[in-house]
C-alpha cells in the first residue's frame, strides 16, 4: 500500500498494529510505531488506544503503560485497552488499581472493562471484592447484560462459589455459549461433574449448540465422575460433529479415559490422534501412571523425547511417581537429570516430585539435599521428607522435621497432620499426639475421616483407647480405615470382645471389609481363644472376594497352636498355596514353647534357620524348649552352636517420653546421660521389691 502511494490514515494503522497483537510480532509494531511517529499520528486516539493494546498483547506492559500515561487524551476504549493488557499478563493487582484510577477520573465503564476486573477477582480468588464490584456492575445498568453476567458467575465459580454462579446464572436473561461454559467449568473444577454434565445437555437442548470449551468441560466433568458410558455418549458426539480433530476435545477425551480407568481406549486415541502436542502425551503417560503401568509410563516417556516433544512440568511430575511407585531410583535420578538440563530441577512442582521420588526409594539423605536447593520449598516437599522418614521408621527425625516446617512458618494440611500423628502412633508419644489434636480442632479439621482415622489409630496405639473409642463414636464420617483402626486398636489390646462387636457392627452398616479388618478380627479371637469363629471367619474372607494372606494365615496357626491344635497349625502351613516365611514359622514354634512340642518345634526352627540363619531368637526359643522337656545335652549343644556361629541374642530396647523428650534405652546400656541416677534408682526399686517379697514370706510362714 505504501508503495503504491496510496495514501494512508488512522485507522489503516489501527488495523495493522491489531494484526501485530494478534500475532505478538512486537518488532513490527514497533516500526508501525515509528511511523506512526512520523506520520504525525502519535496523539491520535485511535492509534494511540491501538498502540497501547499491541505493546500489552505483546506482553510488554511497561511500554505499554509509558505511552498511555504519555497520551494528551484518553477515553474509555484507552482505559479498557490498558486494563484489559495488564490483566492478560497476569497483572491482577494493577489491573484493579487501573480500574481504581478510572473511577477517580469519572470515565465510563464498558461491558470489556468489567469483563477484564473480574477475570482480576477471579485470578486473585478476591470473591469479597469480587461481589463488590457485582454491585458497582448493577448500579451502572449492566446486571442483565450476557457478557458482563458470564464474567462475574466466572469470577465466583474460580473462587469456589459455585451456588452464588448458579444463581447468578437463573438470574440472567439471556443465556450464551460462553455463559454455559463459564458455569459448566466452574462445577467441574469443583468436582461436581453430575451437575455439569446436566447443564451441557441443558446447553443441547437450547438450540445455541456447542463449541471444543463445551465438549471438552463436558469430558472433563465424565472424568471427575468416573462416568465412562456418559464419556462413550460424549466421544460418538464429538465424532458426529466437527471437533473431534480438534486437539484440545482429543486430549479431553484422552484424559477422560485414562480417569475411567479405560486404558484400551485411551490408547487406540492416542494411536489415532493427527497431531499430539504435550497435552496429549501427558494425557496418556498420567493415565498409564494412575493405572500403575509403570513401565509404560516410563516408555511412554522415552517415546515423548523421541518425538521431539519437550516435556513441561506434569510430565515430569508423572513419570517420577512412576519412578517412585517403582522404587526405581536409577530410573528416577536419569530423569532428574533430564529435569535438571532443562532448568526445572529446582522449580517446585518438579522439585517436589524428585524430592518424593527420592524419598520413596529410600534416599531421604539425597532427597534433604534437594528439599534445601529448591527455589521455594512448599508443603509438598515438607510432607514428602516427613513421609520419607515415617515410611524409614526414623519417626524422630519426621518429628523434628516436622518442628523445622513449623518454625519456617509453613501451615501443615491433612497430609502432614496424619502422617505426624502416624509416628506418634509408632512413638507412643501421646503428648505431642495431643499438641497436634488441639492443633487439628483449632483449625476445624476434625470432621475430615482420614483426620479422624488416624486420631483413632494414635491413640489406640498409645494405650488410650477411652479416648480412641470417643473420637470413633463422635465421628461425623467413617470410611473403613475408620473401622479398622478402631477394632485393630481394640485387637492390639486384647479387648477382643469389644473387637469383635466393632466388626459385627461394621457389617451392620455395611462398610465392606479389606483384609486388615479380617486380621484384627482373627487377632481377637486369638485373643480370646475362639478357634471355630476364627475359622468362620478365615473361610469367609473368600465371600467379600479376598484371598488370605501370609497375616491371615499366621494368626490362624496361633489360634490353633493356643488351642493345642499343634499338629493342624503345621498342616496349615504345608498346605498354603505360597511359601511360608519366617514370621509364621516363628509364630508355630512359640505356641510349641507353650505346649511342649519338641518335634514340631524343631521343623519350625529348622525352617527359620533355612531363611535367616543368623536369627538369634530361634536358638534361644528352642533351647528353651529342650530345658522344659529336660533335655540338657540339646540345650548344651544350641548354646554351642549359638557360640561357634557367633551368634549374639539382640539387645532388648524401649523408650519413654518425659518433658516432651523421647528417651531411649537398650539392655546393659551405659550411654545415656544420666546412667547413673537411672542405675541408682534401679538398685533402690531392687531393694524394695526384696524386702517386700521377705516381708511377705515371715507373713506367710
Amino acid at each position: 500500500m505504501e508503495k503504491t502511494g496510496t495514501v494512508f490514515d488512522h485507522t489503516t494503522l489501527a488495523v495493522v498494529l491489531k494484526s501485530c497483537s494478534s500475532f505478538e510480532d512486537y518488532y513490527l509494531g514497533l516500526q508501525i510505531h515509528g511511523l506512526a511517529l512520523k506520520m504525525g499520528f502519535s496523539n491520535d486516539m485511535v492509534t494511540g488506544c491501538a498502540l497501547v493494546d499491541m505493546y500489552a498483547k505483546c506482553k510488554n506492559v511497561d511500554d505499554s503503560l509509558r505511552f498511555f500515561d504519555e497520551m494528551p487524551e484518553r477515553n474509555w476504549i484507552c482505559w479498557s485497552a490498558i486494563i484489559a493488557g495488564f490483566v492478560q499478563n497476569n497483572c491482577f493487582v494493577d489491573g484493579l488499581l487501573l480500574f481504581k484510577e478510572m473511577q477517580k477520573q469519572e470515565v465510563g465503564v464498558s461491558q470489556s472493562t468489567y469483563a477484564s476486573v473480574f477475570r482480576s477477582c477471579a485470578g486473585l480468588y478476591a470473591q469479597r471484592l469480587g461481589s463488590q464490584l457485582h454491585g458497582h456492575a448493577i448500579k451502572a445498568d449492566f446486571g442483565a447484560d450476557a457478557i458482563v453476567g458470564t464474567a462475574t458467575l466466572d469470577m465466583y465459580a474460580k473462587c469456589g462459589n459455585v451456588e452464588d454462579a448458579r444463581k447468578l446464572f437463573n438470574l440472567l436473561p439471556n443465556h450464551n455459549l460462553q455463559t454455559y461454559n463459564a458455569i459448566m467449568v466452574g462445577y467441574t473444577q469443583s468436582d461436581q461433574g453430575f451437575e455439569a454434565l446436566q447443564l451441557f445437555r441443558l446447553l443441547q437442548r437450547s438450540g445455541l449448540g456447542f463449541d471444543e470449551v463445551s465438549l471438552s468441560v463436558a469430558f472433563s466433568a465424565s472424568a471427575v465422575i468416573r462416568g465412562l458410558p456418559a464419556g462413550r455418549q460424549l466421544h460418538g458426539l464429538a465424532l458426529k460433529s466437527k471437533f473431534h480433530l480438534n486437539v484440545c476435545v482429543a486430549n479431553a477425551i484422552l484424559d477422560m479415559y485414562g480417569k475411567c480407568g479405560s486404558i484400551t481406549e485411551a490408547c487406540c486415541l492416542f494411536d489415532e490422534m493427527l497431531r499430539r502436542d504435550a497435552v496429549s502425551w501427558n494425557a496418556i503417560i498420567t493415565a498409564h501412571e494412575q493405572n500403575g503401568n509403570t513401565e509404560e509410563t516410563l516408555s511412554l516417556y522415552v517415546l515423548m523425547l523421541c518425538s521431539g516433544t519437550e516435556p513441561d512440568e506434569f510430565t515430569y511430575g508423572s513419570v517420577l511417581k512412576a519412578s517412585a511407585s517403582h522404587q526405581s531410583s536409577n530410573c528416577g535420578m536419569v530423569i532428574h537429570g533430564r529435569a535438571f538440563k532443562s532448568g526445572m530441577g529446582f522449580q517446585s512442582f518438579v522439585g517436589s516430585a524428585l524430592v518424593d521420588m527420592y524419598c520413596k526409594c529410600g534416599m531421604v539423605d539425597k532427597a534433604i539435599r534437594l528439599h534445601e536447593r529448591m527455589e521455594e520449598p512448599n508443603l509438598v516437599s515438607w510432607n514428602a521428607i516427613i513421609s520419607g522418614y515415617s515410611l524409614q521408621k526414623h519417626d524422630d527425625e519426621a518429628q523434628k522435621t516436622f518442628s523445622m516446617m513449623l518454625e519456617m512458618g509453613l501451615k501443615p494440611d491433612h497430609f502432614t497432620y496424619a502422617t505426624i500423628l502416624d509416628t506418634c502412633a509408632n512413638l507412643a508419644t501421646v503428648g505431642l499426639g495431643k499438641q497436634i489434636h488441639a492443633q487439628i480442632i483449632k483449625k476445624e479439621l476434625q470432621s475430615d475421616v482420614f483426620i479422624i482415622s488416624t486420631l483413632v489409630d494414635m491413640y489406640s496405639k498409645c494405650g488410650n483407647m477411652q479416648d480412641s473409642k470417643l473420637l470413633f463414636g463422635k465421628a461425623p464420617k467413617r470410611d473403613f480405615v475408620t473401622w479398622n483402626a478402631m477394632l485393630c486398636g481394640y485387637a492390639y489390646h486384647g479387648f477382643g470382645e469389644e473387637a469383635l462387636g466393632v466388626f459385627e457392627d461394621m457389617q451392620k452398616e455395611n462398610v465392606k471389609p479389606n483384609h486388615a479388618t479380617f486380621l484384627a478380627a482373627l487377632r481377637a479371637c486369638g485373643h480370646m481363644g475362639l478357634v471355630e469363629k476364627g475359622l468362620n471367619y478365615f473361610y469367609s474372607m473368600s465371600n467379600y472376594g479376598l484371598d488370605p494372606q501370609l497375616e491371615h494365615y499366621s494368626c490362624m496357626v496361633d489360634i490353633l497352636g493356643r488351642s493345642g491344635q499343634v499338629a493342624k497349625a503345621l498342616k496349615l502351613i504345608v498346605e498354603m498355596p505360597f511359601k511360608a516365611d519366617d514370621i509364621i514359622w516363628r509364630t508355630l514354634l512359640s505356641v510349641c514353647k507353650i505346649h511342649g512340642n519338641v518335634e514340631v518345634a524343631e521343623k519350625a526352627a529348622d525352617s527359620i534357620l533355612q531363611l535367616d540363619p543368623q536369627d538369634s531368637s530361634v536358638y534361644i526359643l528352642l533351647a528353651n524348649i529342650y530345658a522344659d522337656a529336660a533335655m540338657w545335652d540339646r540345650v548344651s549343644t544350641m548354646r554351642k552352636a549359638m557360640r561357634y556361629n557367633k551368634i549374639k541374642k539382640e539387645p532388648g530396647c524401649s523408650w519413654v517420653e518425659v518433658m516432651s523428650e523421647v528417651h531411649t534405652f537398650l539392655a546393659n546400656e551405659k550411654a545415656h546421660p544420666n546412667c547413673e541416677e537411672i542405675y541408682k534408682m534401679l538398685n533402690t526399686l531392687y531393694g524394695e521389691m526384696n524386702l517386700t517379697e521377705c516381708e511377705s514370706d515371715v507373713v506367710l510362714t
